[in-house]
């Protein structure tokens, strides 16, 4: 009897580490994006430093994965596209001042705004940094900053890095934005690689 029940005490035990390790699944993009955003996941940060509002959130592989799914979805379409977007990690950070975008709230005038401009579009690079816990830089591989002309509610960029061994060194990430002119000084995130690994999942 007691070999018994140590046995079935066995069997719950490995069903609930199965159950705890698989990523959690959802049935669409809305319900994803809505665990996404809640802070309490690690999925989405943000600070507020000299009224500028900094928000990252990770984009978990499926996100892109699901840009090319239509309504006939071929499992071996969703293995492939797996494969190959989990082999880069993207970034979704936002700035913004007083809920608007940054030309539109911080430039004074036509220089400030070109420049402003031209450093979003093509300087950022030099301006946000990856790292792990033993400070090796992960290369920034691309990125794009889509211009909404004043009618977004912040600045977007969209940050894509390798998904390298670099990324598994360590328990955190780090992803620093130096000051943008704005007194706002370097501004830091910390990130748990563990989350990176048990990202969350579509149900495709």
């Amino acid at each position: 009897m007691e070999n018994r029940q140590s046995h079935l005490f066995l069997s719950l035990l490995v069903v609930l580490l199965a159950v705890a390790c698989k990523p959690k699944s959802f049935d669409t993009k809305e319900d994803l994006y809505g665990y996404l955003k809640n802070p309490d996941h690690g999925y989405h940060l943000q600070k507020s430093v000299n009224g500028i509002d900094y928000a990252l959130t990770y984009r978990p592989t499926d996100l892109m994965v699901s840009q090319f799914m239509d309504k006939d979805v071929d499992p071996e379409k969703v293995d492939q596209l797996r494969e190959q977007y989990s082999d880069y990690l993207y970034f979704n950070l936002g700035i913004s001042a007083n809920g608007k975008e940054l030309l539109t709230q911080k430039v004074q005038n036509r220089s400030e705004y070109g420049a402003m401009v031209n450093q979003l579009a093509f300087g950022m690079a030099e301006k946000i940094t990856l790292t792990n816990d033993t400070r090796d830089t992960l290369q920034l591989l691309d990125y794009s900053y889509p211009r909404m002309y004043g009618m977004g509610s912040s600045t977007e960029l969209l940050l894509v890095y390798r998904n390298s061994t670099d990324v598994s060194t360590g328990d955190h990430l780090y992803l620093s934005i130096k000051d943008l002119g704005f007194g706002t000084g370097e501004v830091t995130f910390k990130l748990a690689t563990e989350n990176i690994k048990k990202q969350p999942q579509l149900k495709f």
